[in-house]
């Protein structure tokens, strides 16, 4: 995915004035900001926060290794992690919107000096060989065409024994196609949609092995309605995400009638 093909609602160029809106008017004070305040608006992947922490758990983090944050967009999964285990974190993103906003917001919970941000494509990561022992990706290869290409970077930049950990959406492949907008693409033109096997034979080819691959498709139905229930807030995805009502609404309908699917997984670099 390359600047040019950035699907448009990630970058609006609003998403730091927008959040800063939400916040004040949700009553939060962000001269005193803490981590668990922007929990319901920064995970911009399906079952936010929960789908983070649960993937976390599968994954041996210490304070001293270095991970990465494939597709950071704003910045919620980097602080999630520095967070919870005082490890150092790299984001990457090709959005230069949301690397500011993500700086921003990772100064204002005290979190900058364990986070750097960096506008660059994950398709060719500006690191040497083996820089991580982590690598995170949630919600990312479904806007890359190129996703052999993707692994073998991911592959490339993480040490021997290290951790591909990701969370994603797959095609079902005999359904029918979702509806769109959705929350990763305006139209089926921004969306590169693998199916399960498709998409493990790619992790696999470019040198990991699976450990973990688990399909969460019902739980992850069943927390999108239980927020999408929750009485109305200014914090969430739709203070910054243009139309995510809708694109939600597409979302949990194609997971729930089996055309689209749910994947956890984590992989080591053999």
């Amino acid at each position: 995915m390359n600047h040019s093909r950035i699907p448009s609602q990630y970058s609006t160029g609003t998403s730091r004035t927008d959040i800063e809106r939400a916040l004040i008017a949700a009553g939060k004070d962000l001269g005193q900001l803490h981590i668990a305040d922007l929990a319901m608006l920064e995970d911009y992947h399906t079952s936010g926060r929960i789908a983070t922490s649960q993937l976390a758990d599968l994954i041996a983090i210490a304070p001293d290794s270095a991970v990465l944050d494939a597709g950071t967009g704003i910045g919620g999964t980097a602080r999630y992690l520095a967070d919870r285990f005082r490890c150092t974190v790299t984001g990457v993103d090709m959005v230069e919107d949301y690397c500011g906003t993500a700086r921003w917001l990772n100064r204002l919970v005290g979190l900058d000096d364990r986070i750097e941000v960096r506008r660059a494509d994950v398709t060719a990561l500006p690191f040497a060989d083996a820089t991580f022992q982590v690598v995170f990706s949630q919600h990312v290869q479904m806007n890359i065409a190129d996703k052999n290409g993707f692994y073998r970077e991911m592959r490339r930049v993480v040490e021997g024994g290290g951790r591909l950990a990701l969370w994603d959406i797959v095609s079902a492949g005999v359904v029918g196609e979702p509806d769109y907008p959705l929350p990763w693409a305006d139209t089926a033109g921004q969306s590169h949609l693998a199916t399960r096997d498709s998409l493990r034979g790619m992790i696999e080819a470019a040198g990991f092995g699976i450990e973990h691959w688990e399909d969460l498709t019902e739980q992850a139905v069943a927390t999108m309605r239980m927020v999408q229930a929750l009485p109305p807030s200014p914090l969430g995805l739709h203070a910054f995400v243009p139309d995510f009502v809708t694109r939600a609404e597409n979302l949990t309908a194609a997971l729930a009638d089996g055309r689209l699917r749910a994947i956890r997984a984590v992989a080591e670099a053999v």
